[in-house]
C-alpha cells in the first residue's frame, strides 16, 4: 500500500494560510510530551485538538497513517 511511501511534512515551514489548507482531517501531528513523568507521544489535529497518546512515535506515526492522515513531527 502506498502508506509507507507518504511524505512526513516539516509544518513549521508552512504558512498559517498553507496549514488550513491542509485541513484538519487530512493533517495530523505528533509531539514528544511528558504524562506523570513518563515520555510519550501526543497526536493532535491540525488546529491543535488533541486526539490520541502513543507510548513510541513509531506507534503515533502508524496510528496516523492507518486512519489515513499525513504525520507531522513537532519538535
Amino acid at each position: 500500500m502506498g502508506l509507507r511511501n507518504q511524505t512526513v511534512i516539516d509544518v513549521r515551514h508552512l504558512t498559517p494560510h498553507e496549514l488550513q489548507g491542509l485541513g484538519v482531517s487530512q493533517l495530523a501531528y505528533v509531539k514528544s510530551v511528558h504524562v506523570e513523568g513518563e515520555a510519550a507521544f501526543a497526536i493532535h489535529a491540525a488546529d491543535g485538538t488533541p486526539m490520541a497518546l502513543a507510548e513510541t512515535e513509531d506507534l503515533a506515526i502508524a496510528a496516523i497513517q492507518e486512519n489515513e492522515m499525513v504525520p507531522a513531527r513537532v519538535h
